[in-house]
């Protein structure tokens, strides 16, 4: 089994910043790509940022220019720097990683998500 939990969400002012982490931990061999999601209340889930293995990067256009994703493949671990932060911003923020287990097959693993709360 595989286990990914985030941290890092909270409650900020507009303008302000957040640093939110995924951490991968279980039965893992490697991890190809780890990706940040976000649904907002009364929304479907939608794509934030993307981080392959090799360091290939995609950004949603809402966010580029103010997020920044980035990995630690030596911690299985994928990072998500928000800065400029907009009360449109306010969503549960979500990572997803593929995943190649110790039973050799790729599978999709979900966390459990972290509030993140843009507000005056």
């Amino acid at each position: 089994q595989v286990q990914l939990v985030e941290s890092g969400g909270g409650l900020v002012q507009p303008g302000g910043s957040l640093r939110l982490s995924c951490a991968a931990s279980g039965n893992i061999l490697s991890i190809n790509v780890m990706r940040w999601y976000r649904q907002a209340p009364g929304k479907e889930r939608e794509l934030v940022a993307s981080i392959t293995s090799g360091g290939d990067i995609n950004y949603a256009d809402f966010v580029k220019g103010r997020f920044t994703i980035s990995r630690d493949n030596a911690k299985n671990s994928a990072y998500l720097q928000m800065n400029s932060l907009k009360p449109e911003d306010t969503a549960v923020y979500f990572c997803d990683a593929i995943v190649m287990d110790t039973s050799r097959y790729l599978r999709r693993y979900w966390g459990q998500g972290t509030q993140v709360t843009v507000s005056s």
